[in-house]
């Protein structure tokens, strides 16, 4: 009987440790260096108290540079890393009542482009695909011309613009993901010009029923 009842106690304090680390700040906290070898665990402290004082989160990083952290809520957070590096995190809810983080790194050097990926709440990788279907695409933010005497110069904008480097935002109050078209970013002056016409909107994606 006491073993079992001991048993049930670790079960229970397990249960609640989980559930505290449900947070934006708590899974911060319990970051891996290898995850963010920019900031040092006493960086990542201090950002949050920093912003729980009502001051300015920026913290002197591993190589000397400042790092501050411009959000925080209960399942959000962003951080300037540099200043041409960001990364965000959110929790997303899971259909079991679990969460999943998305992370987002960006860099923007000279043109913004990001990498999303997907953790466990403890940290453990997840595969992208079961959260995410495929990237977005060039045409899908490119808007052909109907009028046939513009086609050609279009289809030459659209060779030139081949390559889509894309820059990923999360909402720090919604379960959005929004993604930009920066490969415009990347042309000349006159050909960016020359594409604007043909540029769709950002693209905003809904989390839902445990994916993007």
């Amino acid at each position: 009987m006491k073993h079992t009842s001991l048993l049930l106690l670790a079960c229970l304090l397990s249960l609640c440790l989980g559930l505290q680390a449900q947070t934006a700040r708590q899974c911060f906290l319990q970051l891996p260096d290898s995850l963010c070898p920019l900031l040092t665990e006493v960086n990542r402290a201090d950002c949050i108290d920093f912003l729980d004082s009502g001051m300015k989160a920026q913290v002197t990083n591993r190589f000397g540079g400042q790092s501050e952290m411009t959000r925080l809520t209960d399942d959000y957070i962003a951080l300037q890393l540099t200043e041409l590096t960001s990364w965000q995190m959110k929790l997303l809810p899971l259909p079991d009542g679990g969460k999943v983080v998305c992370t987002i790194f960006t860099a923007c050097a000279p043109v913004c482009d990001s990498r999303l990926q997907f953790y466990t709440t403890d940290w453990k990788p997840l595969p992208s695909d079961g959260y995410l279907p495929a990237l977005p695409t060039v045409d899908d933010f490119l808007s052909a011309p109907t009028d046939s005497l513009q086609l050609p110069d279009y289809q030459s904008l659209r060779r030139q613009a081949d390559y889509p480097f894309l820059k990923a935002d999360l909402s720090p109050d919604q379960p959005l993901l929004t993604w930009t078209f920066t490969t415009p970013d990347f042309l000349s002056a006159d050909l960016a010009e020359r594409l604007r016409p043909y540029l769709r909107p950002a693209l905003t994606w809904t989390w839902k029923e445990g994916h993007f």
